[in-house]
């Protein structure tokens, strides 16, 4: 559940709430006497969270009361660092429960959800609208150059007054009620979208009976179609939305009919018509931020959200975009001609519809290169690849990676891992790794508990890393994608960068920074999936055992930048999507795939009934308003990190240890430019994204 108040954000998750009288038999009340205080997830069931959800807002309550009536002078223990401490049962229980949704739900749950949420936006609202409390944060602040605090104190003090005042404290009393109000109802329209987004996942099948249909699909992804028709007791082959069946079917299915129908049923998710439609929700969602940005002196949301980002204005974004469009757009539209020409010249086709643009495009790059990335499925065992990432991880920070069975899990398919950096205990490792209808889509990182140092006890964090690979089928392992390789990679950067996170103060924990820096820590581990040296770690045949052929490895490099002009413009386009919905200045009337059309950079026509943005979870219910850009923004700072790397060597511990110490310990102790320029020692270089992708040439540019 995101917090209004920076400074609450992620509250740490400790074993030590005390039960309501009543409710000792709720275990979301109890001591955790597990392994590391993990959550006894076989004893926590869906009824316990609703009780638990008031029990914990009441303490709060009571914990800040007892704030705003202290005698005494205000002081930066009596106030923030009791700020700080004043949730950690409701975060405990929120952690749990919106996690959980996320990964493993079902109806009675999301009942429970859309519920309970409405009831923690009021009360969080009741604290960042309190009086009392901000009078005690600003005394502190107008005079926080007399009080000799440490720089991470200051940052969280400064921190702390600007969530006050960018959640509506200095607002009227009739301003507050509205912006309070509003909150609410976004925290439900937010959850309302992301099932809908699921419900419309888990709705469509493509059920096919004649195996001549299904020419040109690798015989792993038949394979799983089978099997989930045998789960589903239908005959044939079953093939579904989650992305280990969709993509490769969109990748590599002969028929262009069913790979019509495929494209269209994942492109119109939230666009179905009837309860699970989401153009309603977006129309409401974006106004209802336009209308909280207005009422604290912006005039748009975007405008709000970016004024406290690295990028700083919604002026600087639009030139960063511009920039990058200027770059990538000529390039794109080369990608796409040689696509379309091709397609054409070998498939007897009249034009490129948006289906056919990934079966075409491996096609031209199987021939390009004489490589087809199946070929690399074999070496790529998701325990083999897990045990890479691992070592890898032990190569650079020194930290090793244990399964303890005997840590409770929430469902079968996760596994649970100690890890530690030598002899000192450093967090829990979750991984679940594979689709199921109680998850939705996509690949991300959360904490149950995050790191903090808060009164001098040490409490280490509890990360969870959720994918959606491809499953094992029959006797064969899970072998992964060349892009779920990447993907996994990707997913890690963030766990670690929660794991080795050194911080006092929960807010300031791990991942809780600016989410235009947040992809640094994962994006530049993409790019050890390219070099040969890391490969050769673990890379080998699940059959013969056999190392991955250099040959392999030249063409993964070689295809590096294979229609990276064309994907680039489709990332910028997204993320000028995110922008244009929330730089509205009036509520959207119409259609939201018409509001699409006309702020998308598109190569292709359109499809009508067909869009992104009502399954785009990220910006309406992942918290990425107004953020997407930061993926490529990140792209920046990844691509120009990691030539420290390339410079002294991929495994160069003294690079890593700078980059452990002044970027991934550090959370949200400083601003991320001044963490980035300490570990760099100069300012982001933008060209290093441009010459990584092959837009521009090194000598060419200009010193």
């Amino acid at each position: 559940m995101k917090k209004l108040l920076k400074t609450i954000l992620i509250m740490t998750i400790v074993a030590t709430a005390t039960p309501a009288e009543g409710q000792k038999g709720n275990p979301l009340l109890q001591d955790w006497k597990t392994p590391h205080q993990t959550p006894p997830f076989s004893k926590i069931k869906n009824k316990h969270f609703e009780p638990a959800v008031k029990e914990g807002i009441k303490q709060a309550e009571a914990n800040i009361k007892a704030i705003t009536n202290n005698a005494e002078a205000p002081t930066f223990e009596n106030t923030i660092v009791a700020l700080e401490t004043s949730q950690e049962l409701l975060s405990r229980v929120t952690a749990l429960l919106f996690n959980l949704n996320e990964c493993n739900t079902n109806a009675e749950l999301q009942k429970i959800v859309l519920k309970v949420s409405p009831e923690l936006t009021s009360f969080e609202s009741s604290v960042s609208m309190n009086a009392k409390l901000f009078a005690r944060v600003k005394t502190l602040y107008d005079k926080r150059a007399a009080l000799g605090l440490t720089a991470d104190q200051m940052k969280l003090l400064e921190d702390t007054y600007l969530g006050f005042v960018r959640n509506g404290v200095n607002l009227g009393e009739d301003e507050q009620k509205a912006f309070a109000k509003n909150q609410e109802r976004l925290s439900e329209l937010t959850q309302r979208f992301n099932q809908n987004v699921l419900a419309d996942n888990n709705s469509y099948t493509l059920h096919v009976t004649d195996k001549g249909q299904l020419g040109g699909l690798p015989e792993n992804v038949l394979a799983a179609a089978r099997e989930e028709a045998q789960k589903r007791k239908l005959e044939g082959y079953v093939f579904t939305l989650a992305y280990p069946s969709f993509g490769p079917f969109m990748t590599y299915a002969d028929n262009q009919e069913l790979r019509e129908q495929m494209w269209r049923a994942y492109n119109s998710r939230g666009n179905r018509g009837g309860e699970t439609d989401n153009n309603d929700l977006i129309r409401q969602i974006t106004a209802l931020r336009l209308e909280q940005a207005k009422l604290l002196g912006y005039s748009t949301y975007a405008e709000y959200v970016l004024s406290n980002r690295m990028v700083e204005s919604p002026a600087r974004l639009k030139k960063f975009q511009q920039d990058l469009y200027n770059a990538c757009y000529p390039v794109a539209v080369k990608d796409l001609k040689a696509v379309t020409r091709y397609a054409k010249e070998n498939g007897q086709i009249k034009r490129l519809y948006r289906w056919d643009v990934s079966y075409w495009t491996e096609k031209l790059k199987q021939e390009q290169y004489n490589f087809d990335e199946e070929q690399l499925r074999p070496y790529f065992q998701l325990e083999k690849v897990r045990q890479g990432i691992f070592d890898l991880y032990g190569r650079l920070y020194g930290l090793t990676f244990k399964e303890n069975s005997d840590i409770e899990v929430y469902h079968p398919d996760v596994k649970a891992f100690e890890v530690s950096d030598g002899g000192k205990f450093m967090g829990v490792l979750y991984l679940d790794m594979h689709p199921r209808e109680s998850k939705r889509s996509g690949a991300w990182m959360t904490e149950f508990r995050d790191q903090n140092g808060i009164k001098g006890h040490e409490h280490r964090p509890l990360i969870q890393v959720v994918c959606n690979f491809s499953k094992p089928v029959g006797d064969k392992p899970a072998l992964l994608s060349f892009d779920e390789v990447e993907t996994f990679m990707h997913e890690f950067g963030h766990a670690m960068h929660g794991m080795l996170s050194e911080v006092t103060y929960p807010s300031q924990s791990g991942t809780n920074v600016y989410r235009d820096f947040v992809e640094l820590p994962s994006q530049i581990m993409e790019n050890w999936c390219y070099e040969t040296e890391f490969l050769n770690t673990f890379a080998r045949h699940y059959k013969t055992g056999d190392l991955i052929p250099a040959e392999y490895i030249k063409k993964i490099r070689e295809c590096q930048n294979y229609m990276a002009g064309y994907y680039c413009l489709r990332q910028l386009s997204l993320g000028m999507v995110d922008f244009a919905f929330h730089s509205i200045t009036e509520p959207i009337e119409g259609k939201i795939e018409n509001f699409e059309q006309a702020h998308m950079v598109e190569l292709i026509a359109p499809v009508e009934g067909c869009n992104t943005s009502t399954a785009f979870t990220h910006i309406f219910a992942g918290g990425y308003a107004s953020g997407y850009y930061g993926y490529k923004w990140a792209e920046v700072l990844d691509a120009d990190a990691f030539s420290q790397f390339k410079q002294n060597g991929i495994f160069d511990k003294a690079t890593a240890t700078r980059f452990r110490n002044e970027v991934l310990s550090k959370g949200g102790t400083a601003h991320p430019a001044q963490l980035y320029r300490n570990f760099m020692g100069r300012e982001p270089d933008q060209n290093a994204l441009l010459i990584r992708s092959g837009f521009i040439l090194p000598m060419l540019i200009q010193k």
